[in-house]
């Protein structure tokens, strides 16, 4: 059986440029949302996020009809959920435990809402990333909702036999900034639940990957993006850790790495603020919340990256400080700090999980003065935000008293900068 018709659930920064791959290759792709903006701005042809290249995918598609937006799902020959796997709550308050719990409420949401329009001969496939075991929870959801299909099992998985419904996990493996050119170029991890319902999630794939379609099971394909990200998460947190280590001993980091990175075998990473996004500050967690007593190493790794943040804010205050011992006749009132960059890597206008962000909300909670932020790709600041200003690289570099670089953008390595008081968590700039 063909795909001929595709619903992709959940449209934001990798259901939508799947959305929008799948339609350029001229299938019918029905995009669901729970966001009325998202659809309305996608159904005129326009997008809603920031990625190169996608806005011309997406009007194109639109345009000549393979693609629209709606608001709850329509029957398809297979559905796509790429929807949010965030955390319950912060810590595990009855346990006392200091990890994470994940929220799987909106993957049994899309099932639950997909579980009507299914047919016999369908695929559903998880892209969302997710806990060891969610696959197979997520058919269980599915089953309970639609008993007049079947699906596969985790007590049936070895046993290739006729289902309704297959269901296969295959997990996104792009980066922000490049997801156009790498949804077609990446290697794909299929994780089928039966081996034919890897079959038929490759068949699926392959209408515009290039890359080689690699099968395994739904278990190790869901572990296999947890434990790409968790590998990261340990080396920035070795950088991090060095940062912190040099500063303390009055060694410039940045140099120090560049010695060693000169060995043939050595290839350390550069520091920064902490760690963001939706997935390499998060995914570890999915590991240790599921295996807390073996996971030392990614765990710890996960609190070096999560400290971050408030060994920056801490030089903040150092400077200020400084500031005002060298300018006597001021007060923290008069102080201007200016923050450079809120997404959480260079060139995106992705906020999810940022360091940054966080670093600037809470430097605007605790200064008594005025906070500026840059952040040259958002034009306005979330709600919540309204503790700090938004403005451009001219007016913060004019304005400001104490200056902290977050993130690396292309906007600010341009900038020719040399100032007194300088927090560079990304050894962008120089300080005088």
């Amino acid at each position: 059986m063909s795909f001929n018709t595709i619903s992709v659930i959940g449209l934001g920064y990798i259901g939508l440029p799947t959305a929008a791959m799948f339609a350029s290759r001229k299938k019918k792709v029905t995009g669901v949302d729970v966001n009325q903006h998202a659809v309305d701005t996608i159904n005129r042809g326009e997008i809603h996020i920031v990625e190169p290249d996608l806005d011309m995918m997406v009007h194109a598609a639109v345009t000549e009809g393979y693609l629209k937006a709606v608001l709850k799902p329509e029957p398809a020959d297979a559905f796509l959920i790429a929807v949010p796997t965030p955390f319950k709550n912060a810590t595990n308050k009855e346990s006392g435990s200091d990890i994470p719990e994940p929220d799987l409420s909106y993957i049994q949401k899309a099932a639950e809402t997909i579980a009507p329009v299914l047919r016999k001969g369908n695929l559903v496939i998880l892209e969302s990333t997710s806990p060891v075991g969610a696959t197979e929870q997520m058919a269980e959801w599915l089953a309970a909702a639609r008993p007049d299909l079947s699906f596969p099992s985790a007590s049936n998985a070895s046993i290739d036999g006729v289902v309704d419904v297959n269901v296969a996990h295959c997990p996104e493996r792009v980066l922000p900034g490049h997801v156009v050119r790498e949804l077609v170029e990446n290697d794909r991890v299929i994780g089928g639940m039966t081996a034919k319902c890897s079959a038929r999630a490759v068949e699926l794939y392959k209408i515009f990957v290039q890359g080689e379609c690699v099968v395994t099971n739904a278990r190790t394909a869901e572990m296999a993006k947890l434990t790409e990200n968790s590998c990261r998460d340990v080396q920035i947190a070795f950088a991090n850790e060095l940062s912190i280590i040099c500063d303390k001993l009055d060694i410039n980091v940045w140099e120090l790495i560049s010695l060693a990175n000169r060995h043939p075998r050595i290839n350390i990473l550069q520091p920064g603020p902490g760690v963001g996004g939706h997935c390499i500050a998060v995914d570890p967690w999915f590991i240790v919340s599921k295996t807390p007593d073996e996971a030392k190493l990614i765990h710890t790794a996960r609190t070096v990256n999560d400290a971050k943040p408030e060994w920056v804010i801490n030089k903040v205050k150092v400077a200020v400080a400084d500031f005002l011992q060298a300018n006597p006749d001021k007060t923290a009132k008069d102080v201007i700090i200016a923050c450079y960059g809120l997404a959480f890597k260079p060139d995106i206008d992705d906020l999810r999980e940022s360091p940054a962000l966080n670093i600037t909300k809470k430097i605007a909670d605790m200064h008594a003065g005025k906070v500026l932020a840059v952040e040259p790709n958002i034009k306005s600041l979330p709600a919540m935000n309204s503790t700090f200003e938004l403005v451009n690289c001219d007016n913060a570099k004019e304005m400001a008293d104490v200056h902290v670089l977050l993130v690396d953008h292309k906007e600010f390595k341009k900038l020719p900068f040399a100032v007194n008081y300088l927090i560079d968590t990304k050894g962008v700039w120089d300080c005088l």
